[in-house]
This record gives structure tokens, sequence and C-alpha cells, in this order.
């Protein structure tokens, strides 16, 4: 017969439950998941009862109550998330340097069985009011999220914090323009026949006419272009960060699989790269600069180093921005309002590209397979955008007629 064991203040305590001379309260059970003999301590008896509770349901939905499991942080689970993860070594070194900048200090302390949305929520609120954008409160909560969706199916907590936490917090993506095709003749004809600028014509056509990324334009090599075939071989990008060993040229696979191409050339683009090849022998730039493997850039700087990421685009921005200049000087001699051109980057090139070759109503997998998408829907925006401006286009053509017949 079992002996019934009381408090100094005579109430039964369970089997299990036991007071110490110290005044607190304890109760002893054995972890059916690991087998192992664990002891939880309160102050007093209802509070020892309700952590008895919270036991007991943790055991019935089968969530893990080892002490180093409910020890764990955000930090260590991450950790354990990217050890399941198969990544491109460049993704895994983003993913890694961000976590360290961004989380790490911030929320990755906190244990993540007692992590809460609000915690999460509160975290992304201060990313916004700090002017971080959309797009990177996104991209942290694509290493948040699934790593607390692991601990979810590894029973250590019952949901997931941070579902339905992103919203609407951060700055929104500024929408990427299409230059429309004045403003493009513009740009081109102004590069052409400048005396500062003209050695960047070859490169701009390229760009409009395949509609690289800028990782892969700079990366491009002389064995990659086969003006005879008139083919292009996408199958690397080229990329300037620090992967532990300095800031440095790094060559990486392209974006997606979908970026491996073999693109076309139009007799511009064949043209194009045929002067360039005049002009880098002409400025007699050193082909032996290697970066992986790769020698024989396509463009490169005086020194004979590939273009840098940002390089490119100070070439552009500072292309518009001497074009706006001489187009004031030329509108006040002229007596009416410069029409200036908008800020143009390698990515404002591409969206060109695009959307030049959508006018033309190429086909739209063809489309898809030339710029690299690894989605369709990325695709279809640009073809949608070109429907609604030609839905307003016949809508004001009606406007048109009815003139008329006043």
């Amino acid at each position: 017969m079992a002996v019934s064991r009381k408090d100094p203040k005579g109430r039964k305590l369970r089997e299990g439950e036991s007071w110490r001379n110290d005044g607190r309260y304890s109760y002893r059970f054995t972890d059916i998941r690991t087998g192992k003999r664990r002891t939880i301590y309160a102050q007093d008896l209802p509070e020892l009862r309700e952590k008895e509770k919270k036991i007991a349901k943790d055991m019935d939905d089968n969530i893990l109550t080892d002490n180093a499991i409910k020890k764990m942080t955000l930090n260590t689970l991450f950790e354990r998330y990217m050890a399941t993860r198969e990544l491109k070594e460049t993704t895994r070194i983003n993913y890694i340097r961000v976590w360290n900048n961004r989380v790490k200090d911030e929320i990755g302390n906190i244990k993540v069985v007692q992590m809460l949305p609000s915690h999460i929520k509160a975290y992304y609120s201060k990313l916004s009011k700090a002017g971080y954008a959309h797009s990177t409160i996104k991209y942290i909560n694509n290493m948040i999220f699934p790593a607390l969706e692991m601990a979810v199916d590894d029973d250590i907590i019952r949901k997931n914090p941070a579902k339905g936490s992103i919203s609407d917090y951060g700055k929104p993506a500024e929408e990427c323009v299409a230059l429309t095709i004045s403003q493009q003749e513009k740009l081109i004809d102004f590069v052409k026949q400048s005396n500062v600028y003209n050695t960047y014509y070859p490169m701009l056509s390229i760009m409009i006419g395949t509609g690289l990324r800028c990782g892969e334009l700079i990366g491009l090599t002389w064995k990659d272009v086969d003006t005879r075939a008139r083919r292009l071989n996408v199958d690397h990008q080229l990329i300037y960060k620090n992967y532990g060993d300095g800031c440095r040229f790094h060559i990486s696979t392209p974006k997606t699989d979908s970026s491996i191409r073999v693109i076309p050339m139009t007799q511009e683009v064949q043209k194009a790269f045929e002067e360039q090849r005049k002009i880098n022998f002409m400025l007699a730039k050193d082909k032996s600069y290697e970066v992986d493997g790769y020698s024989g850039f396509v463009f490169t700087a005086k020194s004979g180093r590939p273009l840098m990421p940002y390089g490119v685009n100070s070439v552009l921005y500072n292309i518009v921005d001497a074009y706006n200049k001489a187009e004031v000087q030329k509108a006040k001699k002229e007596h009416r309002k410069a029409e200036l051109l908008p800020k143009v980057s390698a990515h404002v090139m591409r969206h060109t590209a695009c959307t030049r070759m959508a006018e033309c109503r190429m086909d739209i997998k063809v489309l898809q397979y030339i710029m690299g998408h690894a989605h369709f829907d990325v695709t279809m925006e640009v073809y949608n955008h070109l429907g609604d401006r030609a839905r307003i286009e016949n809508e004001i053509a009606k406007l048109d007629s009815m003139a008329v017949n006043f």
C-alpha cells in the first residue's frame, strides 16, 4: 500500500512530487523521448502543478522535453538547419554573413522554446524603422522561418512563431521601369557620339541585345563568344565578394539552373562583340588576368582586371549624368523643356532588353529561356505590362475617333 505524503500545509503530494527543506517543491519524472530522469522546481505547489500540466501536454504532443533542447537558441537552431541544407557555396556564405550581421545579436540568443511571434514581429519592425527594404526583411525571414519549421518537425516546439510574421514590413521595392524606345535611342546615340564614353558603345549594345545580368556580362570571356556561329555561351558569372579571404573576384555558377543557356546573337550584337575585340586590341588590354581558372575577359578596366559589378553601374550613372547636363544646356538654347533620362543601372538595361524583345512579340517561352528566368511568371509580368499599355493606348485612340465625329 502506497504511503500518503503531504506538504507542511497538509496538502497531499502526488507521485513524483516532493517538498524540500529549502521550502521549494520539486517534481521528478522520466522523459519518454529520451528515457532520462528529469526534475523541475517551483516556489509553491500551484506553480509546480502548472509546470506538470505543461510537461504532460508536451509528452502527449510528443514535444521534446530534454534540457539541452530547452536551452537551444535560435542561433544554434540556425546552425543545425544549415547543416541539413544542400546549397551553393556562395549562397551558404551569403546566408551566414547576413545572419551574423543582422540576426545573431538581435534575436539569435533567444531560446527557441521561448520565442514568440511578437519577438519576430518586433525585430522586423525594428529593421523596417531602420530603413531596410521589404526584400531584405523577406530574405532574413527566408532563413528564420524554415529553421523554426524544422524545430516544429523535430517536436521541439508546437507551432512556428515566424508564421505570418513578414507582413508588409520594410520599404516596398522600387519598380524597375524599362527605358522607352526614345530614351534608349537617345542613350545609345549619345554614347556612340561621345569622345569620352564611346568605348562603352559595344557594351551597351550587347546589354540591350542579350539581356545579360551584370555578373554574367562582366564574367564573359572570349571563349564564351562565337561570332561566326553567332552564339553566346552563358554558364558562369563573376562576383566580387569577401568569402573570408578578403574582397576579391570569384567565379560562380549562374543564379539558377535556368540561367545556363546559349543565346543566339543578332547582327547588332555580333558587330558589337567584333568592335569590342578591336577596342581591347587597340588599348592593349592585358588578357592574362585570371580568376578561378578563367581569363581573357571581354570587358575589362585599363589594368586588364574585369569590370567591377558596381563599376558597370558607375559607368551608366556617369553617362546619364553627362547626357542630362548636355540636354539641359541644349534645351535652354532652344527655349524648350529638357527631356532628361531617368537613372539607368545594369538591371534597368536588362529589363529594357526584355521589354524590347516582348514588344516584338517574341514567343514567351523563348524569351524566358533567353533571359534565364527560372519562373514563367517573371517573364509574364513584362507581357502583362505591355498589355496594360496597349489597352490604355487603345482607349485613348477611341477618344480621338470620338473627337473626329464632334
